[in-house]
Protein backbone atom coordinates (compact mmCIF):
# COMPACT_ATOMS: atom_id res chain seq x y z
CA UNK A 1 0.00 0.00 0.00
CA UNK A 2 1.76 3.15 -1.25
CA UNK A 3 0.36 5.39 1.48
CA UNK A 4 2.09 3.30 4.13
CA UNK A 5 5.45 3.18 2.36
CA UNK A 6 5.49 6.95 1.91
CA UNK A 7 4.43 7.63 5.49
CA UNK A 8 7.31 5.54 6.82
CA UNK A 9 9.77 7.69 4.87
CA UNK A 10 8.74 10.88 6.67
CA UNK A 11 9.31 11.55 10.34
CA UNK A 12 6.24 12.49 12.40
CA UNK A 13 5.84 15.81 14.13
CA UNK A 14 6.61 16.13 17.82
CA UNK A 15 3.64 15.20 20.04
CA UNK A 16 1.96 17.77 22.24
CA UNK A 17 3.58 17.93 25.71
CA UNK A 18 1.69 16.65 28.76
CA UNK A 19 3.67 18.29 31.54
CA UNK A 20 6.96 19.93 32.47
CA UNK A 21 9.15 16.97 31.51
CA UNK A 22 7.75 16.36 28.04
CA UNK A 23 7.48 20.11 27.41
CA UNK A 24 11.16 20.65 28.25
CA UNK A 25 12.23 17.68 26.11
CA UNK A 26 10.25 18.95 23.12
CA UNK A 27 11.67 22.47 23.57
CA UNK A 28 15.21 21.11 23.82
CA UNK A 29 14.76 19.17 20.58
CA UNK A 30 13.33 22.10 18.62
CA UNK A 31 15.72 24.80 19.86
CA UNK A 32 19.14 25.03 18.20
CA UNK A 33 20.94 26.53 21.17
CA UNK A 34 22.22 24.86 24.36
CA UNK A 35 18.85 24.37 26.05
CA UNK A 36 19.21 22.49 29.32
CA UNK A 37 16.84 19.56 29.79
CA UNK A 38 14.59 19.54 32.88
CA UNK A 39 16.20 19.30 36.26
CA UNK A 40 16.75 15.77 37.51
CA UNK A 41 14.60 16.49 40.57
CA UNK A 42 11.56 16.87 38.29
CA UNK A 43 12.17 13.45 36.79
CA UNK A 44 12.79 11.82 40.15
CA UNK A 45 9.45 13.10 41.50
CA UNK A 46 7.39 12.28 38.42
CA UNK A 47 4.83 9.47 38.34
CA UNK A 48 6.79 6.61 36.70
CA UNK A 49 3.65 5.41 34.89
CA UNK A 50 2.19 8.86 34.27
CA UNK A 51 1.57 10.76 31.03
CA UNK A 52 4.40 13.27 31.42
CA UNK A 53 7.24 10.86 32.13
CA UNK A 54 6.06 8.24 29.64
CA UNK A 55 5.65 10.80 26.85
CA UNK A 56 9.09 12.29 27.59
CA UNK A 57 10.59 8.80 27.37
CA UNK A 58 8.65 8.02 24.20
CA UNK A 59 10.00 11.18 22.53
CA UNK A 60 13.57 10.41 23.55
CA UNK A 61 13.30 6.81 22.38
CA UNK A 62 11.84 7.82 19.02
CA UNK A 63 15.12 9.59 18.23
CA UNK A 64 16.49 6.05 17.74
CA UNK A 65 13.69 5.08 15.34
CA UNK A 66 12.18 7.54 12.84
CA UNK A 67 13.02 10.81 14.60
CA UNK A 68 10.84 13.92 14.32
CA UNK A 69 10.26 16.65 11.78
CA UNK A 70 12.48 19.64 12.47
CA UNK A 71 14.80 17.72 14.82
CA UNK A 72 18.34 17.12 13.50
CA UNK A 73 19.37 13.48 13.42
CA UNK A 74 22.44 14.35 15.50
CA UNK A 75 20.25 15.00 18.54
CA UNK A 76 19.90 11.22 18.93
CA UNK A 77 23.21 11.20 20.82
CA UNK A 78 23.01 14.57 22.59
CA UNK A 79 24.71 13.83 25.95
CA UNK A 80 22.35 16.10 27.90
CA UNK A 81 19.30 14.30 26.53
CA UNK A 82 20.91 10.93 27.20
CA UNK A 83 21.55 11.98 30.80
CA UNK A 84 17.90 12.90 31.23
CA UNK A 85 16.80 9.70 29.51
CA UNK A 86 18.88 7.72 31.99
CA UNK A 87 17.14 9.44 34.91
CA UNK A 88 13.68 8.77 33.43
CA UNK A 89 14.59 5.16 32.66
CA UNK A 90 15.77 4.54 36.19
CA UNK A 91 12.54 5.96 37.60
CA UNK A 92 10.52 3.69 35.29
CA UNK A 93 12.71 0.63 35.84
CA UNK A 94 12.78 0.97 39.62
CA UNK A 95 8.99 1.18 39.71
CA UNK A 96 8.72 -1.94 37.57
CA UNK A 97 11.14 -3.89 39.74
CA UNK A 98 9.15 -2.88 42.81
CA UNK A 99 5.79 -3.80 41.28
CA UNK A 100 6.68 -6.98 39.40
CA UNK A 101 7.15 -10.12 41.56
CA UNK A 102 10.53 -11.84 41.28
CA UNK A 103 9.59 -15.26 42.67
CA UNK A 104 9.60 -17.23 39.40
CA UNK A 105 12.22 -18.67 37.10
CA UNK A 106 12.10 -17.96 33.37
CA UNK A 107 10.65 -21.41 32.76
CA UNK A 108 7.91 -20.86 35.36
CA UNK A 109 7.06 -17.39 34.03
CA UNK A 110 6.72 -18.72 30.46
CA UNK A 111 4.76 -21.78 31.56
CA UNK A 112 2.20 -19.50 33.22
CA UNK A 113 1.57 -17.83 29.85
CA UNK A 114 0.62 -21.16 28.28
CA UNK A 115 -2.39 -21.60 30.59
CA UNK A 116 -5.46 -20.33 28.77
CA UNK A 117 -8.51 -19.39 30.87
CA UNK A 118 -11.54 -21.65 30.61
CA UNK A 119 -14.39 -19.77 28.96
CA UNK A 120 -14.68 -16.00 28.79
CA UNK A 121 -12.06 -13.93 30.64
CA UNK A 122 -13.60 -10.68 31.87
CA UNK A 123 -10.15 -9.10 32.34
CA UNK A 124 -8.96 -9.78 28.78
CA UNK A 125 -9.23 -7.20 26.00
CA UNK A 126 -9.13 -9.84 23.26
CA UNK A 127 -11.85 -11.87 25.00
CA UNK A 128 -13.99 -8.74 25.31
CA UNK A 129 -13.49 -7.75 21.68
CA UNK A 130 -14.22 -11.28 20.47
CA UNK A 131 -17.55 -11.54 22.30
CA UNK A 132 -18.79 -8.02 22.93
CA UNK A 133 -16.54 -5.62 21.06
CA UNK A 134 -17.98 -3.02 18.72
CA UNK A 135 -16.31 -1.70 15.59
CA UNK A 136 -15.47 1.65 17.22
CA UNK A 137 -13.64 -0.22 19.99
CA UNK A 138 -11.67 -2.27 17.46
CA UNK A 139 -10.69 0.94 15.70
CA UNK A 140 -9.49 2.47 18.97
CA UNK A 141 -7.55 -0.69 19.78
CA UNK A 142 -5.87 -0.63 16.36
CA UNK A 143 -5.00 3.06 16.70
CA UNK A 144 -3.30 2.46 20.05
CA UNK A 145 -1.54 -0.70 18.93
CA UNK A 146 -0.15 1.13 15.90
CA UNK A 147 2.48 2.71 18.17
CA UNK A 148 3.83 -0.82 18.62
CA UNK A 149 2.92 -2.64 15.42
CA UNK A 150 4.18 0.00 12.96
CA UNK A 151 7.63 -0.62 14.43
CA UNK A 152 7.02 -4.32 15.06
CA UNK A 153 10.25 -6.32 15.39
CA UNK A 154 12.47 -3.21 15.28
CA UNK A 155 13.27 -3.01 19.04
CA UNK A 156 13.80 -6.77 19.29
CA UNK A 157 16.39 -6.62 16.51
CA UNK A 158 18.70 -4.71 18.87
CA UNK A 159 19.31 -7.90 20.84
CA UNK A 160 20.74 -9.83 17.87
CA UNK A 161 24.38 -8.63 18.22
CA UNK A 162 24.16 -9.41 21.95
CA UNK A 163 23.28 -13.08 21.44
CA UNK A 164 25.44 -16.04 20.46
CA UNK A 165 25.12 -19.38 18.72
CA UNK A 166 21.73 -21.09 18.95
CA UNK A 167 19.93 -18.09 20.47
CA UNK A 168 21.21 -15.73 17.76
CA UNK A 169 20.38 -18.08 14.89
CA UNK A 170 16.85 -18.65 16.18
CA UNK A 171 16.26 -14.95 16.84
CA UNK A 172 17.34 -14.04 13.32
CA UNK A 173 15.08 -16.74 11.85
CA UNK A 174 12.03 -15.36 13.68
CA UNK A 175 12.89 -11.76 12.85
CA UNK A 176 13.26 -12.74 9.19
CA UNK A 177 9.60 -13.77 9.23
CA UNK A 178 8.59 -10.58 11.07
CA UNK A 179 10.27 -8.51 8.37
CA UNK A 180 8.43 -10.29 5.58
CA UNK A 181 10.93 -13.04 4.68
CA UNK A 182 12.45 -10.77 2.06
CA UNK A 183 9.15 -9.44 0.70
CA UNK A 184 8.38 -5.83 1.64
CA UNK A 185 4.64 -6.28 1.15
CA UNK A 186 4.70 -9.04 3.81
CA UNK A 187 6.51 -7.08 6.53
CA UNK A 188 4.26 -7.37 9.57
CA UNK A 189 4.32 -3.62 10.13
CA UNK A 190 3.05 -3.26 6.56
CA UNK A 191 0.28 -5.78 7.21
CA UNK A 192 -0.79 -3.77 10.25
CA UNK A 193 -0.92 -0.60 8.17
CA UNK A 194 -3.19 -2.47 5.76
CA UNK A 195 -5.39 -3.42 8.73
CA UNK A 196 -5.56 0.23 9.76
CA UNK A 197 -6.48 1.35 6.26
CA UNK A 198 -9.21 -1.29 6.18
CA UNK A 199 -10.61 0.23 9.39
CA UNK A 200 -10.48 3.76 8.02
CA UNK A 201 -7.52 4.81 10.18
CA UNK A 202 -4.52 6.99 9.33
CA UNK A 203 -1.52 4.76 8.61
CA UNK A 204 1.27 7.30 9.18
CA UNK A 205 3.93 6.19 11.66
CA UNK A 206 3.32 7.65 15.12
CA UNK A 207 0.11 9.39 14.06
CA UNK A 208 -1.88 8.38 17.15
CA UNK A 209 0.65 9.17 19.87
CA UNK A 210 -1.32 12.23 21.04
CA UNK A 211 -4.40 10.02 21.46
CA UNK A 212 -2.58 7.34 23.44
CA UNK A 213 -2.96 7.24 27.24
CA UNK A 214 0.09 6.73 29.43
CA UNK A 215 -0.67 3.01 29.78
CA UNK A 216 -0.21 2.52 26.02
CA UNK A 217 3.00 4.58 25.95
CA UNK A 218 4.46 2.57 28.83
CA UNK A 219 3.83 -0.71 27.03
CA UNK A 220 5.65 0.60 23.93
CA UNK A 221 8.45 2.21 25.94
CA UNK A 222 9.21 -1.04 27.72
CA UNK A 223 10.61 -2.75 24.64
CA UNK A 224 12.74 0.31 23.80
CA UNK A 225 14.05 0.39 27.37
CA UNK A 226 15.05 -3.26 27.18
CA UNK A 227 16.31 -3.07 23.61
CA UNK A 228 18.65 -0.10 24.03
CA UNK A 229 20.58 -1.61 26.95
CA UNK A 230 22.87 -4.59 26.62
CA UNK A 231 22.55 -5.09 30.38
CA UNK A 232 18.82 -5.76 29.84
CA UNK A 233 19.25 -8.27 26.99
CA UNK A 234 17.75 -11.02 29.13
CA UNK A 235 14.69 -8.87 29.84
CA UNK A 236 14.28 -8.12 26.13
CA UNK A 237 14.36 -11.83 25.34
CA UNK A 238 11.71 -12.29 28.05
CA UNK A 239 9.60 -9.54 26.47
CA UNK A 240 9.99 -11.12 23.03
CA UNK A 241 9.09 -14.56 24.37
CA UNK A 242 6.01 -13.18 26.13
CA UNK A 243 4.78 -11.57 22.91
CA UNK A 244 5.32 -14.72 20.83
CA UNK A 245 3.82 -17.13 23.37
CA UNK A 246 0.65 -15.11 23.93
CA UNK A 247 0.17 -14.08 20.30
CA UNK A 248 -1.55 -17.15 18.74
CA UNK A 249 -4.62 -17.37 21.04
CA UNK A 250 -4.97 -13.60 21.34
CA UNK A 251 -4.62 -13.14 17.58
CA UNK A 252 -7.26 -15.81 16.95
CA UNK A 253 -9.71 -13.96 19.19
CA UNK A 254 -8.95 -10.62 17.52
CA UNK A 255 -9.38 -12.10 14.04
CA UNK A 256 -12.75 -13.47 15.16
CA UNK A 257 -13.67 -10.07 16.58
CA UNK A 258 -12.87 -8.33 13.30
CA UNK A 259 -14.90 -10.87 11.33
CA UNK A 260 -17.85 -10.50 13.68
CA UNK A 261 -17.68 -6.70 13.39
CA UNK A 262 -17.64 -6.85 9.59
CA UNK A 263 -14.08 -5.59 9.06
CA UNK A 264 -12.50 -6.19 5.69
CA UNK A 265 -10.09 -8.97 4.66
CA UNK A 266 -6.94 -6.89 5.16
CA UNK A 267 -7.91 -6.21 8.78
CA UNK A 268 -8.53 -9.90 9.41
CA UNK A 269 -5.37 -11.01 7.64
CA UNK A 270 -2.94 -9.39 10.10
CA UNK A 271 -4.20 -11.46 13.01
CA UNK A 272 -4.80 -14.59 10.94
CA UNK A 273 -1.14 -14.38 9.89
CA UNK A 274 -0.04 -14.14 13.52
CA UNK A 275 -2.08 -17.18 14.55
CA UNK A 276 -0.14 -19.34 12.12
CA UNK A 277 3.29 -17.70 12.24
CA UNK A 278 3.51 -17.19 15.99
CA UNK A 279 2.39 -20.74 16.75
CA UNK A 280 5.68 -21.80 15.13
CA UNK A 281 7.63 -18.91 16.64
CA UNK A 282 6.41 -19.78 20.14
CA UNK A 283 8.13 -23.17 20.01
CA UNK A 284 11.34 -21.75 18.56
CA UNK A 285 11.57 -18.86 20.99
CA UNK A 286 11.09 -21.05 24.07
CA UNK A 287 13.40 -23.84 22.94
CA UNK A 288 16.11 -21.98 21.06
CA UNK A 289 16.06 -18.26 21.87
CA UNK A 290 15.39 -18.51 25.60
CA UNK A 291 16.93 -21.97 25.91
CA UNK A 292 20.00 -20.96 23.92
CA UNK A 293 20.50 -17.74 25.86
CA UNK A 294 20.20 -19.41 29.26
CA UNK A 295 22.43 -22.28 28.20
CA UNK A 296 25.13 -19.74 27.35
CA UNK A 297 24.35 -17.27 30.17
CA UNK A 298 22.42 -19.01 32.97
CA UNK A 299 22.84 -15.97 35.23
CA UNK A 300 20.28 -14.15 33.06
CA UNK A 301 17.41 -16.41 34.13
CA UNK A 302 15.97 -13.84 36.55
CA UNK A 303 16.22 -11.11 33.90
CA UNK A 304 14.28 -13.21 31.38
CA UNK A 305 11.59 -13.85 33.98
CA UNK A 306 11.48 -10.14 34.78
CA UNK A 307 11.00 -9.32 31.10
CA UNK A 308 8.11 -11.77 30.84
CA UNK A 309 6.35 -10.51 33.94
CA UNK A 310 6.98 -6.79 33.35
CA UNK A 311 5.41 -7.19 29.92
CA UNK A 312 2.34 -8.83 31.44
CA UNK A 313 2.12 -6.22 34.19
CA UNK A 314 2.01 -3.30 31.76
CA UNK A 315 -0.32 -5.10 29.36
CA UNK A 316 -2.70 -5.76 32.27
CA UNK A 317 -2.66 -2.07 33.19
CA UNK A 318 -3.45 -1.10 29.61
CA UNK A 319 -6.17 -3.72 29.38
CA UNK A 320 -7.80 -2.52 32.58
CA UNK A 321 -7.81 1.07 31.27
CA UNK A 322 -9.38 0.07 27.96
CA UNK A 323 -12.04 -2.17 29.46
CA UNK A 324 -13.00 0.33 32.16
CA UNK A 325 -13.56 3.08 29.60
CA UNK A 326 -15.36 0.88 27.08
CA UNK A 327 -17.69 -0.62 29.67
CA UNK A 328 -18.59 2.91 30.72
CA UNK A 329 -19.47 3.62 27.10
CA UNK A 330 -16.70 6.12 26.53
CA UNK A 331 -13.59 6.37 24.38
CA UNK A 332 -10.34 4.99 25.80
CA UNK A 333 -8.37 7.53 23.76
CA UNK A 334 -7.35 10.96 24.97
CA UNK A 335 -9.43 12.31 22.08
CA UNK A 336 -12.03 10.31 20.10
CA UNK A 337 -11.13 9.27 16.58
CA UNK A 338 -12.38 11.49 13.75
CA UNK A 339 -15.42 9.87 12.23
CA UNK A 340 -15.93 7.68 15.30
CA UNK A 341 -19.24 5.84 15.47
CA UNK A 342 -19.08 5.20 19.20
CA UNK A 343 -20.64 7.11 22.10
CA UNK A 344 -17.99 9.82 22.00
CA UNK A 345 -18.35 10.55 18.30
CA UNK A 346 -17.95 14.26 17.55
CA UNK A 347 -21.03 16.07 16.36
CA UNK A 348 -21.43 16.40 12.62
Amino acid sequence: MTVFVESRLHSPGLPAPRGDLSDAVAAALLYDGPVAPPREQQAERADPYGDDLQLALYILYELHYQGFQGVPDEREWDPRLLTLRHTLEQRFLQALRADVPSDQSAEEALAALLVEPVGHDESSVSHHLQRDGELWQLREYAALRSLYHLKEADPHAWVIPRLHGRAKAAMVAIEYDEFGAGRPEEIHARLFADLMADLGLETAYGHYVDAAPAEALASVNLMSLFGLHRALRGALVGHFASVEVTSPPGSRRLANALRRAGAGPAAQRFYDEHVEADAVHEQVVRRDVVGGLLSAEPALDADVAFGVRATGFLEDRLGARLLDDWRRGRSALRAPLPGALGPDAPAA
